[in-house]
This record gives structure tokens, C-alpha cells and sequence, in this order.
């Protein structure tokens, strides 16, 4: 009806613009005015037509659903008329064995709750690896357990106290390190423990199957695969119900050990590697010249270029003779001197280093107990594993500087005492060869002295 309004508006517009000269087709423009109210009509006819068979439909819908509600009513009306007799008959019942003196209900709660707890104590247990069907049926609260469930609850118990004084082997699916699962040999230790071929076990947890541990310590691998071989009847196990398998698990590498000590750790540790090859060649060098000395020793008469003492001594060999004792044992101590750098070459870097080690190492706690410290202010101390990062690498640190000192120390102790000893060697080799010179050279001092007063007193005697 709108759309006619504005359709014959809009035509009296139309009309009341026309010209006079236009009214002839005036008639023309109403006809098909007309026409199209008459289809506008007859499409709004037609849409309200389908509204109305909607509407139906729509009401036939919500009969439909009354209908299911009065279904599911009647359904619930007896199931509570049900649910009622049920509780009346219990009711009637307790009131009966209540009356008859015969009361089991505590008797029935303990029952029930020593098969549940077995049940939850049992079924991630050892106990139940191989054969599930040990695991006591669980019970309702409002159950009453029957006679068949009194005689399966004892005959599963005594499975269960004869399996866990048993040690079997079993072929059960294990999962390993990278998730993969494969049907492994598993040797069971009652209800404490199982162990693999060469690894420790974690026991199954709900679907979980059996898995192996995160770390098995290299001796108790090797024990482990004795015992799987036949040569040992020992086998290592973990009695602690996993405290031991975590305690190994949380166990650090030696790697992750030396990470905890930081950026000192690491330069401890490498000033320690240094000074040990400093020392230990400076050792090497003066286990090769003892030797050489010791051979030189019993061979004075040939002198070799070699060894300190060789060197010394056919240097103090090339001394022009009859000069004073003083310049001798100068020019000899001079030798010396010229030696005793090579023989105690780097024992000044070990001792340094065998001094720092330890300062590092205190260094190291000191930044640690300093993380330590920021941790707390940051994050309060009531988590400690917020503050083992800095714990950790106080104590590391501490440990490292006194593992690199004491080796160094040792080092610099033995290449120190070995350099006296070849330095008090030379020195005593060098002080003979000086007083043998002193004493040829005296003695012929001596010769010469006699040789010249023989021959000035045969002078007088020609003269007289």
C-alpha cells in the first residue's frame, strides 16, 4: 500500500507539471501506474501467504516440543517414584539388621576403604608389572561388598604379598630415553624395584608403560649387565621408592657442574690447564738434564755441551791459569748464574698461578653470593631454587680454585725442589773442579819456584 501512495504522488506530480499541450498522454501514464500497483499487490499478497505457512509450521514445531517436555517429565516422575522405593528398601533394610543387632556398616567401611587404598597403593606399584588383573576392584560407597567380593579381595591380596617376594623376569613394554617403546627384558624385585639389562627403571604410571631412568651411573650399568649375562648374582637396586632415580636424575654433569661456575670458572680453569703444561714441561725438561748431569758425572774426562755441568766445565777448562782463587770462583759463580735461569725456567708463572687459583675461586663466590643477594630482593626467599644459580656458583668457583691450586702447587713444589738439586749438583761438581785447579795450579807454583832457585844457585856456583 506504500509503494501505491507513492507510485499515485508521484503521478499527481507528474500530472500537475504537465503542459497543456500534454494531455493526451496523460491517460497512457495513469494505465501504467495502475498496472504496477496492481503487480506490487499481488507480490505483497503472495509474501504474506508464506508468512502465515511459516507460522504454521512454527506451531507445529512448539507442539511437537511440548510434547517431548511431557515425555521427559513423565520419565523423571518415575524415575523419582523409583529412586524412592530404592531408598525406602535400603531404609527398611538398615532398620532390620539394626534391629536384629547385627549392624555391618563400620565393618563395610573399613572393608572399603582398605581395598581402595590398595588399590591406589598397587596399581602404579611394581607389584602389578606382567599382570594387571592383581588390582583389587574398587567399591561404591553405598555398596554392599558380597561374598565373591570378600574370597577375590583375599585371593588377590595373597597375589599380591607372594609376588612381592618374588624376583622374576619379564619380557614388558619399556619406553626409552626418546620416547620410543619396545618389549624389553625387565627383571622384577618384589615390590621394591625393577631394573633393565644395563639401565634403571621408573615404574608405570597409569597408561604410561615402564620407562627407563634419566641417568644410570657407569658402575651400575656395568653391574647390571653382569647380572643380565650370568656373571654376578648382585644387582643394584633403588629401595628408596625412586628417591635415588630422582636424585640421580637431578645430578649434574661434569660439564653442567663446571657451566654452574660462570665466566670465573671457566678462566680458573684455564689458567689452571696453563700453569700444569708450564709446569709439567718445565719437569720433563729437568728430568731430561738430571739424567744427562748423572751420565756427565761419571764421565768428567769428556766433557759434553748437553748437559749445565758439561758446559760449565769446559768453559772453566778455557781459564788461563795463575790467576787469584777470588777471580776464579768469580768467573765459576758466573757460569753458574749463566745455567740456573734454563733450570728454574716458569716456576715463577706456576707459583703465581697456584696463588690466584684460590683468589679466583673467592672472587667467584663473592659474584655468586651477590646474585644470590639481588634474587632475594627481587623475588623474596621463599622459593629457594631462585636462589641455587648463585648458590651454586659461589661454591663451584670455591671448589674449582682449590682443585686448579693444588695440582699447580704440587707442580711448582717438584720442579722447584728438582731445580735446587741440580743447581746444589753443579754447585759442588763446579767447587772440585775449583779446588783442583787451585791445587794444580799451586803445584806448579810450587815446581816452577824450585825449578828457578835450582837454576839461579847453579849460577853461584859457576860464579864462585
Amino acid at each position: 500500500m506504500r509503494r501505491l501512495i507513492t507510485v499515485a504522488l508521484a503521478g499527481t506530480l507528474s500530472v500537475a507539471s504537465l503542459p497543456g499541450h500534454a494531455e493526451t498522454s496523460l491517460a497512457e501514464t495513469i494505465s501504467s501506474y495502475q498496472q504496477d500497483a496492481q503487480a506490487a499487490e499481488g507480490r505483497d499478497r503472495q509474501r504474506l501467504d508464506q508468512l502465515l505457512n511459516n507460522r504454521q509450521a512454527l506451531e507445529q514445531a512448539v507442539n511437537e516440543a511440548e510434547a517431548r517436555l511431557k515425555k521427559a517429565q513423565a520419565e523423571r516422575e518415575q524415575l523419582d517414584k523409583r529412586q524412592a522405593e530404592q531408598q525406602k528398601a535400603l531404609t527398611e533394610l538398615n532398620q532390620a539388621r539394626s534391629s536384629q543387632g547385627q549392624d555391618l556398616t563400620p565393618v563395610f567401611d573399613v572393608l572399603r576403604r582398605s581395598i581402595n587404598k590398595t588399590r591406589n597403593d598397587v596399581q602404579d606399584s611394581w607389584l602389578t608389572l606382567g599382570n594387571e588383573a592383581v588390582v583389587p576392584d574398587a567399591i561404591d560407597d553405598n555398596a554392599i561388598p558380597s561374598n565373591e567380593q570378600f574370597s577375590t579381595y583375599i585371593d588377590q591380596l595373597s597375589q599380591l604379598i607372594a609376588r612381592s617376594a618374588e624376583a622374576v623376569r619379564l619380557q614388558v613394554p619399556v619406553a626409552g630415553h626418546d620416547g620410543s617403546v619396545s618389549v624389553r627384558e625387565v627383571t622384577r624385585l618384589g615390590a621394591m624395584s625393577a631394573v633393565g639389562a644395563e639401565n634403571l627403571l621408573r615404574p608405570p604410571h597409569g597408561d604410561t608403560p615402564v620407562n627407563v631412568a634419566e641417568r644410570t651411573p657407569d658402575d651400575v650399568q656395568s653391574q647390571l649387565r653382569a647380572f643380565a649375562q650370568g656373571d654376578s648374582n648382585r644387582v643394584p637396586f633403588d629401595p628408596s621408592g625412586g628417591n635415588v632415580l630422582d636424585a640421580f636424575a637431578q645430578q649434574p654433569t661434569l660439564g653442567q657442574r663446571i657451566a654452574q661456575g660462570g665466566v670465573v670458572g671457566y678462566v680458573t680453569i684455564a689458567l689452571g690447564v696453563i700453569g700444569l703444561l708450564v709446569g709439567l714441561a718445565q719437569l720433563g725438561y729437568l728430568l731430561t738434564v738430571s739424567g744427562r748431569i748423572r751420565r756427565q758425572v761419571g764421565t768428567l774426562t769428556t766433557l759434553h755441551e748437553d748437559n749445565p755441568l758439561g758446559r760449565v766445565l769446559k768453559r772453566f777448562q778455557g781459564i788461563r791459569r795463575y790467576h787469584q782463587p777470588e777471580v776464579l770462583e768469580a768467573r765459576l759463580d758466573e757460569m753458574l748464574l749463566a745455567e740456573q735461569p734454563k733450570l728454574e725456567r716458569g716456576q715463577s708463572f706456576v707459583k703465581l698461578v697456584a696463588a690466584v687459583a684460590p683468589l679466583m675461586g673467592l672472587l667467584g663466590t663473592v659474584t655468586g653470593m651477590i646474585g644470590t643477594f639481588q634474587s632475594i630482593t627481587v623475588f623474596g626467599s621463599g622459593d629457594p631454587k631462585l636462589m641455587a644459580g648463585g648458590i651454586s656458583q659461589a661454591l663451584v668457583t670455591t671448589v674449582l680454585g682449590l682443585i686448579v691450586a693444588i695440582p699447580v702447587l704440587f707442580t711448582h713444589t717438584a720442579i722447584a725442589s728438582r731445580s735446587k738439586k741440580l743447581m746444589t749438583v753443579l754447585e759442588g761438581q763446579a767447587s772440585a773442579a775449583l779446588a783442583n785447579h787451585l791445587d794444580v795450579q799451586e803445584s806448579e807454583l810450587a815446581e816452577d819456584v824450585l825449578q828457578h832457585s835450582q837454576r839461579r844457585g847453579g849460577r853461584d856456583g859457576r860464579a864462585v
